[in-house]
């Protein structure tokens, strides 16, 4: 961690954007948890990382300083959380369903921590849920789990699936399968929607799926995007040339579809 972080608020040097630092003991996770706050006022925009990735990564990738012109207008306000992924999905030392039950640790800290915090702070309603890769996945899952709590979702190069295998990317259960991994894959569980409350909800959420025609998670996109349409769910799936799977592109996105 740099020294600026030390702080608990710190200007940007050039564009005096608000930087507040936070940390405190999560009884969800029994463990401390970390968090960046750029801006004051505008949409709260809770920004999940990329795979096992920190809550300073944006900011040291540029991703943080695409979007300052949203954030130095009182548009938008981010909250960069931090990822448990090594001690849940990636943590090949416990058995699957134990890496599912710390992921839904993960959940409970974002619910009842982290939204009574953002809540407390700002009164703007409209909360976005948003990330990049695996973050992508992370605030989908949420958003779509969680729908009242939410106005729009945005994913970035995610995959919506962990238990699908490709050329690159594991299956992160290693072949076990259960109904907390069933209800956490927003692949899988979506397409068997059949209440009308919970589509209801989904439908009032603004779905927003970004992916490059090269991308790894393509086909698990256009999939998830299908079947939100076959349930009458309206989502927005671009399509961007190549890969576009890095951290240059994202802060541009992020800027733009937010």
């Amino acid at each position: 961690m740099t020294e600026s972080m030390q702080e608990l608020v710190s200007p940007n040097r050039q564009h005096q954007m608000k930087r507040e630092y936070r940390k405190w003991f999560s009884p969800h996770l029994n463990r401390e948890m970390e968090l960046l706050i750029f801006g004051d006022c505008g949409a709260p925009v809770i920004f999940f990382p990329t795979r096992t990735a920190r809550f300073y990564d944006y900011e040291d990738w540029g991703v943080i300083e695409a979007m300052e012109e949203k954030i130095l207008s009182g548009k938008i306000q981010v909250y960069c959380v931090d990822s448990i992924d090594e001690e849940s999905l990636y943590c090949k030392d416990i058995p699957p369903a134990e890496r599912m039950q710390r992921h839904l640790q993960f959940e409970k800290y974002l619910l009842y921590e982290l939204l009574p915090l953002i809540q407390y702070q700002n009164n703007n309603p409209a909360i976005v849920s948003a990330g990049c890769s695996l973050g992508a996945y992370h605030a989908v899952n949420l958003a779509f789990r969680h729908p009242e709590y939410f106005k729009k979702v945005i994913g970035l190069s995610g995959r919506y699936d962990l238990s699908i295998k490709l050329e690159f990317f594991d299956d992160l259960f290693d072949g076990y399968w259960d109904e907390e991994i069933y209800y956490n894959m927003p692949g899988q569980y979506v397409h068997n929607i059949n209440s009308d409350e919970q589509v209801q909800a989904l439908q009032n959420l603004d779905i927003i799926f970004v992916v490059g025609v090269q991308d790894a998670f393509l086909e698990n996109n256009l999939q998830l995007s299908r079947s939100l349409r076959e349930k009458n769910i309206v989502n927005t799936l671009h399509l961007l040339e190549g890969e576009a799977h890095k951290a240059r592109y994202w802060g541009e996105l992020m800027e733009f579809y937010l």
